[in-house]
C-alpha cells in the first residue's frame, strides 16, 4: 500500500517553482529621493541623492524646445493633460540635459514630481515597473536616454506599453520623455534597405517607423552656430566664476572645437571643464 504521507508529486514541483520564484517587490519609497534608475536582476528602483544636471538658464540655442516641455511637464505635474515627449536631432545639443534641468525646475514648485531612468536594454521589464508606479500618488518623467532599434530589434514592442498602454492603458501619473539621434528611431539606411526588399514596402517598416509617431512631442535639436557655442561657454564660466576675457575665450574655445571636428553644447562644456581645471576653479 502506498505511503500516503508522500506528497503528490505536483505539489512537490508547485513548491520547488515557489521557493525558486523572486520575493515580491516591496513598494519603493517615493519620498526618498525624486530622481530613480531602474534596475533589473533583480528589479529595483534605486534613489538618486544628486543628479548630474546643469541649470535650465545654461541651455542655448533650445529655445523652442524648451518652452514646449517645460509648459509640458508643467501641465504633467499640474495632474493636466500632457504628451509623451521625443528629442531627436544632432549629438550634444543637450537633449538629456534638458529633461534633468526641467524636472529640476518643475519640481522646484511641484514637489509630487518624480523622474526615473529606464536603460533601454530594459524595456522588456517596462511591464513591471508600470505597475509599480501605477496608482502612486507622486507623478513621474520615465527618461529612457538614447533611444534607437537596429535590425531585428523587439525592444520597441515593450516600449508600446508605454506609449499605448494596452488593455489597462498607460498611468494617468505616468509619462514618457525620450531622447534619439533618429527621428524615426531607427537607421535610415534600414528603413530604405527594409522598404527595397519587402513585398509590400509600406508595411515592411510603418511598424517601427510609427512608433514615433505615438510620442506627442516632437521636439529637434540641430548643430549650433558659433555664437551659440561661445555663448554656451561664457555662461558656465559667469555661472561657475571663472575669469577669462573674451577674446582669449574665443580663441582656445574656436581651437577647441577645431580638434574635435565638431561644434556643440556638449564640446562647449568639455572646453569649459578644461578652462576651469587650469584656472584652479572647483565644479559643483
Amino acid at each position: 500500500m502506498p505511503n500516503a504521507m508522500i506528497d503528490d508529486p505536483m505539489d512537490r514541483i508547485a513548491a520547488a517553482l515557489e521557493r525558486m520564484a523572486p520575493a515580491p517587490l516591496a513598494a519603493p519609497d517615493f519620498d526618498a529621493a525624486t530622481a530613480f534608475v531602474w534596475h533589473t536582476e533583480p528589479d529595483r528602483l534605486e534613489p538618486v541623492e544628486k543628479v548630474s544636471r546643469v541649470d535650465l538658464s545654461l541651455l542655448i540655442g533650445v529655445d523652442r524646445a524648451r518652452d514646449t516641455l517645460l509648459q509640458n511637464t508643467r501641465q504633467f505635474a499640474a495632474g493636466l493633460p500632457a504628451n509623451n515627449a521625443l528629442m531627436w536631432g544632432a549629438r550634444g545639443m543637450g537633449k538629456s540635459s534638458l529633461v534633468k534641468a526641467i524636472h529640476a525646475n518643475v519640481v522646484a514648485t511641484h514637489e509630487a514630481l518624480r523622474i526615473v531612468e529606464l536603460q533601454r536594454e530594459d524595456l522588456p521589464s517596462v511591464g513591471r515597473l508600470l505597475n509599480l508606479l501605477r496608482g502612486a500618488s507622486q507623478r513621474f518623467i520615465l527618461f529612457c536616454d538614447d533611444l534607437s532599434f537596429g535590425h531585428d530589434d523587439a525592444h520597441y514592442k515593450s516600449l508600446k506599453a508605454v506609449l499605448d498602454g494596452g488593455i489597462e492603458g498607460r498611468p494617468e501619473n505616468v509619462v514618457l520623455y525620450a531622447t534619439s539621434n533618429r527621428r524615426h528611431l531607427m537607421p535610415r539606411d534600414m528603413i530604405e534597405n527594409e522598404r527595397g526588399s519587402a513585398i509590400n514596402p509600406a508595411e515592411a517598416v510603418e511598424e517601427k517607423v510609427s512608433l514615433s509617431d505615438r510620442f506627442g512631442l516632437w521636439l529637434g535639436f540641430h548643430p549650433c552656430d558659433q555664437d551659440q557655442y561661445l555663448a554656451m561657454i561664457r555662461g558656465y564660466c559667469d555661472a561657475h566664476g571663472v575669469q577669462i576675457d573674451d577674446d582669449t575665450l574665443r580663441a582656445e574655445a574656436i581651437e577647441w572645437q577645431a580638434t574635435r571636428g565638431a561644434r556643440s553644447g556638449r564640446v562647449a562644456w568639455q572646453y569649459f571643464v578644461d578652462l576651469a581645471g587650469r584656472k584652479g576653479v572647483t565644479l559643483r
